[in-house]
């Protein structure tokens, strides 16, 4: 029955919605009406609201368009606060700020919903409002003896914080667009500076010219990462994202700019230089040709995981980290469905509704931005479509939708959701402003007016008109239709400028544009049990959960059915298994099962250990962190691994100590060291979000009010020989 009701709605979706007064959606009409006083009443068979007359204006062929503008205006006012509370912070207490809550169960303010949901407008609708948020998320540090700064804030999350978690370079995304006030400027030259040098110091590695930590936004990590990872977060500080590495790159970028505005020609240079090898390593790393799509994250060793995220790529695309072919075919391969584009793919068949079989209309809105980037007219349309019908079916901007209903809750057992959903998100608010200002009117951050807007939309939007308007406090935009046209792209023809108003003559052309991709399966296989070892002869027996494909450090080493023979190796080895479905579509590892010779050095630091043989080698800590939940606080255990060995340079590796609900690995480093020398290992002192004046304002955990801590339980130090593929990606 459910394909049946999916097939009856693609087919729908194929043609142009006539979407004036109303729409339709499984059943459920939606109507809506407009007064003389440009008051509107947007009635559904569950409830009804009524949205004032608002100060920005929107005039089309399409009351439910121009109403649910409105609506966004209403909800920006509603989401616009003069205090802000967080059960977390001062215990619950109201803290001054006049800034924007996160939503209307969310009435705090975080780093990357604020930073995002300012990219895609806000900065032009509320700037000062958008600078007071930004603001309240940068700290000083309050423990003298580390280095001083001003830094953007991670927030409370997976193991602890920062740096599992490494996007909070989001804020410059936001940041960027306020630049005009001098002060606010001068604060995002120091946070640029500060946060990014203590990023490259902890969270780069320069074997792989990557940026370490969590995807971008996707924060829950059984939704879209290994189920394995709900209570071993080490994994994540470990591996690689897409998102956090192309927000690494537009901070860098950012950064250059500025440098170039301050006549600093040696920075520019070298923040230039930095997000370049970034580009080039993110390109190498994270493209799959056989998908053409880049993949949302690969492991710490290089693993490539077939799973892929709309954000991430929308990101890859819109900051020119992807360009050319490899942009139009990243988001053409990436699959949707008739409500809209989920934000990941494939589907976890074993979690609930959240990230996970989901649709999030701000990451919608990044993908409009990346589909107007590539000109893919049915894209544009797609994605314009799919945040009006959201907004329309529920009477706000929610913050997700279940993909194959658009429902904002379906019952589904443990598996229903969206577990959390809230009204009046202000990063969804914020996307119906990029649909209406970007998606259909084209007005870029420069002020310039470069429409791109589907020929399929011109129905709803003109009817019979011939011109539609968009009124903005200081701007005036009118598009107006060509006498005939043909072709699936409008894109300007003349434009003319008198005062602040715009008159854009539009002219249609013929683009190519590849179809939706609405034939992709839904969900991946569950992933297969860790394969086993033991000693056999010359090497090892394996033994997996059926039939499997096996990596081997990070590279494909071959499939097995059931057991098969691992040859020694000359380092440490070390498999994980994925399953493989009937479309050739991978699972997610499984944990990896290492073997091979590790050294484990005890006593008091500093330790010493003696090399056997000359090469690389692989340090990690047995550690436990209790500090905290897996899911949040601030305590991520960071430290600096100092490791002098005879006849060698100091070597300085960074080590992450995530919370832990046992004693486990922490993150693991390369060193080298020459045969027969003896190497002496002590701990410096690191850094963590504790650190930061901020949270001395946080009372839900470890940490805060309570004080700085940057602290684990150190037992063994583990060293092994390297192999040559974990050394040379």
């Amino acid at each position: 029955m459910l394909s049946i009701v999916l097939a009856a709605a693609l087919a729908a979706s194929a043609a142009a919605p006539a979407w004036h007064d109303g729409l339709d959606w499984h059943g459920v009409h939606v109507a809506i009406s407009r007064d003389a006083q440009h008051h509107y009443t947007l009635a559904w068979p569950y409830g009804q609201r009524v949205i004032a007359a608002q100060p920005l204006r929107s005039e089309t062929a399409s009351v439910l368009f121009d109403g649910l503008f409105a609506m966004a205006q209403d909800d920006l006012a509603l989401d616009s606060v003069s205090a802000i509370r967080d059960g977390a912070f001062d215990h619950g207490q109201p803290i001054p700020c006049q800034c924007f809550v996160t939503g209307l169960k969310w009435p705090y303010v975080w780093t990357r919903d604020l930073s995002y949901a300012i990219d895609l407008g806000l900065w032009r609708f509320d700037p000062a409002r958008s600078r007071n948020g930004l603001k309240f998320k940068l700290s000083d540090v309050r423990v003298p003896s580390a280095p001083q700064g001003l830094y953007a804030m991670q927030d409370t999350g997976s193991g602890g914080s920062w740096p599992i978690s490494t996007d909070r370079v989001v804020w410059f995304l936001g940041a960027r667009h306020l630049l005009g006030d001098q002060a606010f400027a001068g604060d995002v030259d120091k946070a640029l500076g500060a946060t990014l040098a203590q990023d490259r110091q902890y969270a780069f590695d320069a074997t792989f010219g990557l940026y370490r930590g969590e995807t971008s936004f996707l924060d829950w990590r059984e939704q879209s990462y290994p189920a394995w990872t709900a209570d071993e977060v080490t994994f994540i500080a470990q591996s690689y994202a897409l998102s956090t590495n192309v927000l690494h790159y537009q901070a860098l970028q950012l950064a250059a700019t500025r440098a170039d505005g301050r006549h600093d020609t040696k920075a520019a240079a070298g923040y230039r230089s930095q997000a370049a090898a970034l580009k080039r390593a993110i390109n190498a790393h994270f493209w799959r040709a056989d998908r053409g799509m880049y993949m949302s994250y690969i492991g710490g060793d290089g693993t490539p995981y077939d799973s892929y995220d709309l954000l991430g790529i929308a990101l890859a695309i819109d900051s020119g980290v992807a360009d050319g072919e490899r942009a139009r075919q990243a988001l053409a391969n990436y699959p949707t469905w008739p409500a809209g584009s989920p934000v990941i793919w494939p589907e976890r068949s074993d979690q609930p509704i959240y990230h996970n079989r989901a649709i999030w209309p701000f990451v919608s809105a990044y993908a409009l931005r990346a589909a107007r980037m590539t000109e893919q007219p049915a894209r544009i349309a797609h994605e314009i479509e799919s945040v009006m019908r959201g907004a329309a079916l529920y009477g706000s901007n929610m913050e997700n939708y279940e993909l194959l209903t658009q429902g904002q809750h379906v019952d589904e057992g443990k598996l229903s959701g969206p577990v959390v959903n809230s009204p009046r998100q202000l990063w969804s608010v914020a996307a119906y402003f990029a649909v209406v200002t970007e998606g259909v009117f084209g007005l870029g951050e420069d002020g310039r007016v470069e429409p791109k807007l589907p020929t399929a939309l011109v129905p709803m939007l003109f009817g019979q008109r011939r011109s539609i308007t968009l009124d903005l406090r200081d701007r005036r935009i009118t598009l107006q239709l060509p006498e005939k046209y043909t072709g699936n792209l409008l894109v300007a023809d003349r434009t003319s400028t008198r005062g602040t108003a715009t008159t854009v003559t539009l002219k249609a052309v013929q683009v190519p544009d590849a179809p939706l991709r609405t034939n992709a399966p839904l969900y991946a296989p569950v992933a297969p049990a860790a394969p086993l070892l033991r000693a056999d002869g010359d090497g090892w027996k394996i033994t997996t959960d059926g039939k499997v494909q096996l990596y081997l450090n990070g590279q494909v080493h071959g499939s097995v059915d059931g057991d098969g023979h691992l040859a020694r190796q000359p380092g440490l080895a070390c498999l994980s298994a994925t399953r493989m479905d009937a479309h050739g579509l991978e699972s997610l590892h499984s944990p990896a099962t290492c073997v091979g010779e590790v050294a484990k050095v005890v006593g008091n630091w500093p330790r010493t250990w003696t090399a056997s043989a000359g090469g690389n080698y692989r340090v990690a800590l047995d550690y436990a962190n209790d500090h905290g939940p897996i899911n949040t606080g601030i305590t991520a255990a960071m430290k600096m691994l100092v490791i002098r060995c005879a006849g060698s340079d100091e070597q300085r590796l960074p080590i992450v100590m995530p919370h832990s609900v046992r004693t486990q690995q922490s993150t693991w480093g390369r060193f080298d060291a020459k045969a027969g020398a003896t190497c002496r290992f002590t701990l410096d002192e690191g850094f963590n979000m504790s650190y930061l004046g901020h949270f001395a304002h946080y009372t839900g955990g470890s940490g805060g009010s309570d004080g700085a801590l940057n602290q684990a339980d150190v037992h063994a130090l583990l060293i092994a020989p390297l192999a040559t593929s974990h050394a040379t990606p």
